[in-house]
């Protein structure tokens, strides 16, 4: 296999388009692939010229994630685009080292619970964040969407009906102005898109800083046989956290906590490397980044046309955060381009805010509650001893034992953050009488496939072919119909005409999807989420909810956002 860093596209931006993204990361990237496979004249600029693999970010990616690979056709080839060699993938393994003792069975651990795969039919993956830019730039490139790189955005002028952002090149110093409907800033923590727009960020800052380290090692087959585990947490005297392979001979792993003024000396950052291994190796530090514990989230995902989705958006404790940046895509797209299309409102487009944002501070209270407890628990297991790799006496078996039961029930993906994306303070959704004071309050280690308006619609193969509910959705509002009766089917089918709106209506004839639903019908929205359910429409039929759903009536309870730019024209200049 070969691994190579990743060149942005040498390109022009267009003097104009629909959809401008700032950011050709991934979650960038993703936003253009939604939005180019809904139709919608979509281009990226990103100040960098290339992404570079031992910078790598999130590695792992949730089984919500592959859903979303999957519908936007690019699961093969992710699948494909193989670092590191595949018999390295053996799962998380928990060790005091690489070659040391194994502390959690993995078979209790990850992915593989049967707890969290039922919820899915595909199973988690594992490639470095260029890899996904890579499959996502080709993609694009056979579409014919424009991705330029090595163009800032200095300056952004919101005029109430379009946005005009000012670029400039850093290969020949030319400006450029692109007129766009809408600005999606993803264009990570530090967004300048998120600063032109005037977008303040709540939350709490870190006390201390962690190192993200990659580094390049030499041979390790040696010491470790031909196919090493891949991703492996560690606990011992000097190291802990990921230990995880990205390609052959670059690794990641962790280091600190630090102070937020310390700047340790490279050997003593080797130190902890060498220690993860638990052997003696040459190793020099490839990239070297700080990360933090703490939230910092954006006061409103929506400021009139700029827009913002992932670390622009959102940045908190690590794990998993890529998969909530996927997540705002997703959510996004369907109502961007329904609103371009003619079909949504503008309303439609604050419900993303709506949605997203409560979300995200659920998962990043969670995120850092998890990590303050894991460092609770480092520090009792460090209070213990983690024994010498080559201690194997009784006294030190015992205490790795004792170690074992400290990790008891730790570890794995919390069912509730992977897949309860449940949104219940939205004005475009259909809620059920009495459904919002009745459900059980939101958590991280609980998960329940749940057919009601506001919940990820339950996904299952519906015939003997393989194929999946996801698939007969497609990208398209659709209803799934239970019964016989057919006459909201027929409401909803000449409501739809009527507005030219795209459509998929899905008969269940599968004994185990009509139970899952339990419901004559169920409206899924694009994002694969319910909208509204039911044997009989309301009052004001199938144009009523429909009007909802694509914003043109919102329900009364959605929170409101900060007006930051609404029906006004503002210059945003980078000062």
């Amino acid at each position: 296999m070969t691994v190579r860093d990743v060149e942005f596209p040498v390109a022009t931006p267009p003097d104009g388009v629909a959809v401008l993204v700032v950011g050709a990361g991934p979650v960038g990237l993703s936003a253009a692939v939604e939005l180019a496979g809904r139709g919608v004249d979509v281009a990226v600029v990103d100040a960098a010229s290339r992404a570079a693999l031992v910078r790598a970010g999130a590695m792992g990616h949730s089984p919500r994630v592959v859903e979303h690979f999957r519908r936007w056709g690019v699961l093969q080839r992710v699948r494909e685009a193989w670092t590191f060699p595949p018999e390295w993938n053996c799962g998380i393994r928990v060790a005091t080292s690489l070659v040391g003792h194994d502390l959690v069975s993995r078979q209790e651990r990850g992915f593989g619970e049967a707890g969290v795969r039922r919820h899915s039919l595909l199973p988690p993956i594992r490639r470095p964040q260029t890899a996904l830019q890579k499959v996502f730039l080709d993609h694009l490139d056979e579409r014919g969407v424009t991705v330029a790189g090595g163009w800032s955005v200095e300056a952004l002028r919101d005029t109430g009906d379009a946005v005009r952002t000012t670029v400039v090149s850093h290969a020949t110093g030319e400006s450029r102005v692109i007129r766009s409907a809408y600005v999606i800033g993803a264009d990570g923590g530090s967004s300048t898109v998120r600063h032109l727009a005037g977008i303040p960020r709540e939350g709490g800052y870190a006390q201390e800083k962690m190192f993200r380290l990659v580094v390049r090692a030499g041979d390790v087959f040696d010491r470790t046989g031909a196919a090493p585990s891949g991703t492996n947490i560690v606990f011992n005297q000097r190291a802990s956290g990921f230990l995880a392979a990205i390609s052959p001979h670059e690794w990641r792993v962790y280091a600190g906590p630090y102070p937020l003024d310390a700047d340790p000396p490279e050997h003593e950052l080797l130190e902890t490397a060498r220690a993860a291994f638990g052997f003696d190796l040459d190793l020099r530090i490839a990239s070297a980044t700080t990360y933090y514990q703490a939230t910092r989230i954006a006061a409103t995902f929506r400021a009139g046309r700029v827009l913002l989705a992932g670390d622009a958006a959102h940045v908190r404790t690590p794990g998993g955060n890529l998969g909530e940046g996927f997540g705002d895509v997703v959510n996004l797209g369907w109502k961007l381009a329904a609103v371009l299309g003619g079909h949504g409102a503008d309303a439609l487009l604050d419900s993303y805010d709506h949605e997203r944002r409560p979300h995200n501070w659920r998962v990043a209270d969670h995120a850092l509650d998890r990590a303050r407890r894991g460092h609770e628990r480092l520090a009792e297991i460090r209070r213990v001893g983690v024994p010498d790799d080559a201690d194997t006496s009784a006294e030190a078996e015992a205490r790795r034992e004792r170690i074992r039961g400290l990790l008891a029930g730790e570890g794995g993906e919390a069912p509730g953050v992977l897949f309860d994306e449940r949104y219940d303070a939205s004005g475009v959704l259909w809620y059920e009488d009495g459904q919002l004071a009745t459900e059980a309050p939101w958590a991280a280690d609980r998960y329940q496939d749940d057919p009601r308006p506001g919940h990820r619609a339950p996904d299952g193969y519906v015939d003997p072919w393989g194929d999946t509910l996801y698939d007969r959705i497609g990208n398209d509002l659709a209803l799934l119909v239970s019964t016989p009766d057919r006459a909201v089917e027929r409401a909803f089918t000449a409501a739809a005409s009527a507005r030219a709106l795209p459509f998929t209506v899905v008969h269940l004839t599968d004994g185990a999807a009509r139970q899952a639903y339990a419901a004559d019908n169920v409206l899924v929205r694009p994002d694969q989420h319910v909208a509204w359910r039911g044997a009989e429409l309301p009052a004001g039929g199938a144009g009523a909810v429909l009007d909802r759903v694509l914003g043109h009536q919102p329900g009364a309870g959605a929170p409101t956002s900060p007006d930051l730019s609404k029906g006004a024209t503002h210059d945003l200049a980078l000062r």
